[in-house]
């Protein structure tokens, strides 16, 4: 069997402490081809008896059949190197190969219904367990179950993912209550963190996302997070400015602009009916009965 790619990768998957980055695996690779370069390692000596043509000195072997560390034969080859794994392994591996390869083992898991799923963070790949065997793992390290976020520390949590860096003061201008306790409870889960400070009057204090919150959201970069036209840099900044000196609104404000409000009431007065009189009604001469002139009758 030739070399593997996915098998060699499903191997340092479980053999790695932490995550697998394309560099470490990439690393392995050629610390393979120098090793393969290195010179072999040199034989032991013969003995000082055998050089004089004299008999060669074997150790003495206990009564119990035991034979000492010294007399035991260590070898100077790994066996491993006759397996055919380790032949034709190429001296560079792409990092597009190593994503591609690395997508077909995360299908194949899931495909496979497996207790184990791979998954991509922000420094590699690493194997974890199925979240429905979660209380599983719990119990084995007898750990609390997790306590969820409250919504008050959800929202500040989406503030600081999209407006970071963000100072406290910013996040309770947009939120209009007190952020203390939210940035609190999301330091202690290491979802939140201090960034520096803020070139402003005081020096405020901004806060910034961990890594921590992009296995928590599931994503690899911040780049990946869902756009939001409220929560749209652009948009929070125009609101924050004329926050301060609120204005009456106007037709434009209530989503009716001047071209509706027209055709509204262009509308309205087409479904007024109007008397029209015609040309000849509008011109004929009104006669006004005489007031002594004696009531007209018709015969039938």
């Amino acid at each position: 069997m030739a070399f593997d790619l996915k098998r060699v990768l499903k191997v340092m998957l479980f053999a790695s402490n932490g995550p697998l980055s394309v560099k470490d695996i990439q690393t392995a690779v050629s610390r393979f081809h120098e090793q393969a370069t290195s010179l072999p390692l040199e034989e032991a000596a013969p003995e000082a008896g055998a050089e004089g043509g004299g008999e060669a000195v074997v150790p003495a072997v206990p009564a119990t059949g035991e034979v000492p560390v010294e007399a035991a034969e260590v070898p100077l080859v790994d066996p491993s190197e006759d397996d055919e794994s380790y032949r034709d392994v190429p001296t560079l591996i792409p990092a597009a190969q190593i994503r591609e390869t690395m997508d077909t083992l995360a299908l194949e898991m899931r495909a496979a219904d497996s207790e184990v799923v791979l998954i991509e963070g922000t420094n590699g790949w690493r194997l974890a367990t199925h979240p429905r065997y979660a209380r599983w793992v719990r119990l084995l390290r007898n750990e609390p179950p997790p306590v969820r976020l409250s919504p008050s520390a959800l929202e500040t949590l989406a503030v600081v993912a999209y407006r970071q860096p963000v100072t406290r003061a910013d996040i309770e201008q947009i939120r209009g209550v007190s952020a203390d306790a939210g940035l609190q409870k999301l330091q202690e889960r290491d979802l939140v963190y201090i960034v520096g400070r803020a070139d402003l009057p005081g020096r405020p204090i901004q806060y910034g996302t961990t890594e921590a919150f992009l296995e928590f959201v599931g994503i690899k970069s911040l780049d990946e997070l869902p756009a939001s036209d409220v929560l749209s840099p652009r948009q929070i900044d125009a609101w924050l400015q004329t926050s301060a000196n609120p204005r009456a609104a106007g037709d434009s404000d209530m989503g009716l602009d001047e071209t509706e409000e027209d055709q509204l009431t262009l509308k309205q007065t087409e479904s007024t009916p109007v008397a029209v009189e015609s040309p000849a009604e509008a011109a004929a001469p009104v006669e006004t009965p005489a007031a002594d002139a004696p009531p007209t009758t018709t015969e039938a």
